[in-house]
């Protein structure tokens, strides 16, 4: 698979990487089944996608737990990314980014990977509480000390809600990200920002994206696939089960759902003029990575034939054509707050 390098660490990792959040956490419970989650980790690294992006919190602890099992014979094939500064309660996530805490959780999380350092460290939200600089300070310590290869920030939109939610997002969407960011480099060097970018949410072309390419940070590119919607599998009413996060999302109502298959069917439409065997999903990711070589597709994935479908999507070049009809592909429907 074809290589890209993230940020001023110059650490090299395949195109499209593995998100593990889906093998136990926030979709399908009934579908959870670590043995299968290890095989498709196992796939995943064969087909040279080496980065494995989990958190602390997916779980909360065993996705890392369920990381660092199946990597224990396969650690130097693996980049491993993980997240600090989100604590889940009872009935609610909140965020901690005392310096102290940082600490003891990045020890936690190497203890649970099964490996004296973590490749990329990154910060899963700012604490309110905290100035982001102190936490961020804290981190650097964390490479510093040994444990910790090179820091990234996870950034979130608040996004604007139109009465269809079909407006346009303009480039405030990141404005608070991106100010954040510039404190942040007056710190330590930031090698890569993990945001949402898809062909159905683009949002982050307009300002976050070149603010990464103009400094030489990698971006890893989160949900590439809209939680699943851009693989053409999901049908409108097909309902979810409480604990799936889609089963709140305003997009994957059956009316929403039914709305944006026009979506999908340009996808396919593309897939089928390379040939059998191309799929929607493949095309959604080979978008996603066209669009700047700092760009890393994470597409999540608990089952062993999708991780590996997922990779195969690096060798799939669109044209002009195909770009441009992405380009012209209606907006999706379904405000997501």
């Amino acid at each position: 698979m074809e290589r890209r390098t993230l940020g001023a660490a110059a650490l090299e990792v395949g195109a499209v990487g593995l998100g593990c959040m889906p093998m136990n956490w926030a979709y399908t419970a009934s579908q959870r089944r670590g043995d299968r989650s290890v095989r498709t980790v196992h796939a995943a690294l064969d087909a040279g996608s080496t980065l494995l992006d989990t958190a602390d919190m997916y779980g909360p602890f065993t996705n890392e737990l369920l990381i660092g099992r199946a990597l224990k014979q396969r650690r130097r094939d693996a980049f491993v990314s993980t997240k600090v500064g989100l604590l889940v309660g009872d009935q609610h996530v909140v965020a901690n980014g005392r310096p102290g805490y940082v600490k003891r959780a990045c020890d936690a999380s190497l203890r649970r990977l099964q490996t004296d350092v973590i490749d990329l460290y990154q910060l899963h939200r700012a604490d309110p509480e905290v100035p982001v600089e102190e936490t961020w300070g804290a981190m650097a310590e964390l490479v510093s000390a040994g444990k910790v290869r090179a820091l990234g920030m996870c950034a979130m939109g608040v996004r604007p809600q139109g009465a269809r939610g079909t407006r346009r997002v303009s480039g405030h969407l990141y404005e608070g990200t991106i100010r954040q960011l510039e404190r942040l480099q007056q710190v330590f060097p930031v090698s890569a920002v993990q945001a949402e970018l898809s062909v159905w949410s683009p949002q982050a072309l307009e300002r976050l994206l070149p603010w990464c390419e103009a400094r030489g940070v990698g971006f890893l590119a989160a949900m590439p696939l809209g939680n699943g919607f851009l693989t053409g599998t999901l049908t409108p009413g097909q309902g979810f089960e409480p604990d799936d996060i889609r089963a709140r999302h305003p997009r994957f109502t059956a009316e929403m759902m039914a709305a944006n298959q026009p979506v999908v069917a340009g996808l396919r439409r593309i897939a089928r003029r390379h040939g059998p065997g191309w799929t929607p999903a493949q095309v959604a990711l080979a978008w996603v990575l066209g669009r700047g070589r700092n760009v890393v597709a994470v597409p999540g994935s608990k089952r062993e034939e999708w991780a590996v479908e997922n990779a195969s999507a690096a060798r799939l070049g669109l044209s002009p054509r195909d770009v441009w009809e992405v380009a012209g592909l209606p907006e999706a429907r379904g405000s997501w707050d």
